[in-house]
């Protein structure tokens, strides 16, 4: 027998430490080669690292919160036999960045973005399993066989979901079956009895959401907010909408999120002093030309803030492509580092769930961010005649030492008429 020390490879330029944000093992597992031991967390990215050998684990660096110095031991394990050499071992698994920050999340909902259920602590990892059929997987089902992931394990425990009776379209329960399940079950799912009482619960604030507050906590502390609340009649823009998904064809179904930004970035070409990020320590101000927009996106993991390249280049079309399609990068971990940075103006959608109005948090160094509140029906008076209108408020925050006020208030003039007559939009 011989003693292994895994130390913690360099994971990116500069790091001098990572955090260690989830262990995968304890002391005392058995772990086969390339096994997930641990997750670690730098200011740029989450690295999962695995076990270049095959052994017992006699030891383990430190909890997850610790800050472990590159280089140091991370991991002991007992091998058979005389233990290799370390390497430089290179992290297996791909890089996750986090956001610059990130703002308000979008709830789960159909016509906005797609969210998940935050993740629950993850379960140990078991040695890897052989790849079953569908059917067979089914079959073979029965409690913590079932195949699916600690994200799938914690959303269905949440929902009271057996995991079952559910199923499965591919080679492992995912987050579309328990969609799925809800669906044709109509959201009827055992769930706790009301007045239940629960115990305290302490969970420490490590990785991601470590970063989403200290950078929201940032945010408050340097910049300079103010808020400003506009109504907007988008009836119209709710009925064309309706008509574009009627004939959509193979299309993706548009939510109001293209068409507002669509609307944003063409009016942040007429007022460039919203489209830009300020390096306060430089005091140096970098009004854009593309409009990069960030769209908040809640993930397993927490929120981040993911990036439509050239948005303003972008047809509607287009535009709901690329939101569905980078916000199922960020929540299944697999958005690159350019994905989810590089925004100059960012977006973040409340949708039904939302209130009358919101207050966001500029998501630095850009210097504005808008909200978007609930559609509600109001009796409105036109022409001496009392109407149902479609009304919903865009709430602007802007960084009060680079935006005026009236720079704010005109910018949310401009896009009145692109969203209240969509022939304007569209054409």
């Amino acid at each position: 027998m011989a003693k292994y020390e895994f130390k913690l490879p360099d994971i990116g330029e500069g790091i001098a430490e990572a955090e260690i944000v989830a262990w995968h093992v304890k002391v005392g597992d058995t772990i086969a080669e390339d096994q997930q031991i641990a997750d670690m967390m730098t200011d740029k990215a989450t690295v999962e690292m695995e076990s270049p050998v095959a052994g017992k684990v006699v030891q383990l660096a430190g909890e997850v919160g610790d800050q472990i110095p590159i280089g140091s031991v991370l991991a002991v394990i007992e091998t058979e036999g005389e233990a290799p050499s370390q390497a430089a071992p290179a992290p297996a698994a791909e890089e996750v960045p986090i956001a610059d920050g990130a703002a308000e999340p979008t709830p789960a909902q159909a016509e906005e973005l797609p969210t998940t259920a935050v993740e629950a602590p993850k379960e140990p990892p078991r040695a890897p399993e052989p790849r079953v059929e569908p059917e067979v997987a089914k079959k073979e089902a029965g409690g913590p066989h079932v195949l699916a992931s600690p994200a799938v394990r914690a959303r269905a425990r949440d929902l009271g979901i057996d995991l079952d009776q559910v199923k499965i379209t591919g080679d492992r329960v995912r987050h579309s079956d328990l969609d799925a399940y809800l669906l044709y079950n109509g959201g009827s799912v055992s769930t706790r009895g009301a007045g239940t009482p629960r115990n305290d619960e302490t969970i420490k604030v490590v990785g991601l959401r470590r970063k989403i507050a200290e950078n929201m906590a940032e945010a408050n502390r340097r910049i300079q907010h103010f808020t400003l609340v506009e109504e907007f009649d988008v009836t119209a823009l709710e009925e064309a909408r309706q008509m574009m998904n009627r004939d959509r064809g193979d299309n993706p179904k548009l939510t109001l999120l293209p068409f507002l930004i669509t609307a944003m970035s063409r009016a942040l070409a007429d007022w460039p002093m919203l489209n830009a990020t300020f390096d306060d320590e430089a005091m140096v101000v970098t009004r854009h030309g593309p409009v990069h927009m960030g769209m908040a996106t809640q993930t397993p993991n927490g929120l981040m803030v993911a990036t439509i390249r050239d948005a303003q280049s972008k047809s509607i079309w287009q535009l709901a492509s690329e939101i569905g399609r980078l916000s199922e990068a960020a929540r299944s971990g697999k958005a690159t580092r350019e994905e989810l940075s590089g925004a100059t103006f960012t977006i973040s959608s409340l949708g039904p769930m939302g209130g009358i109005t919101s207050t966001p948090v500029v998501n630095p160094p850009q210097v504005a961010i808008v909200a978007v509140n609930k559609i509600e029906d109001k009796l409105v008076p036109i022409d001496n005649e009392i109407e149902v209108r479609k009304r919903m408020n865009l709430s602007l925050s802007c960084d009060h030492r680079v935006v005026d006020g009236w720079d704010a208030a005109s910018f949310m003039q401009a896009l009145k008429p692109l969203l209240e007559n969509p022939l304007r939009l569209l054409s």
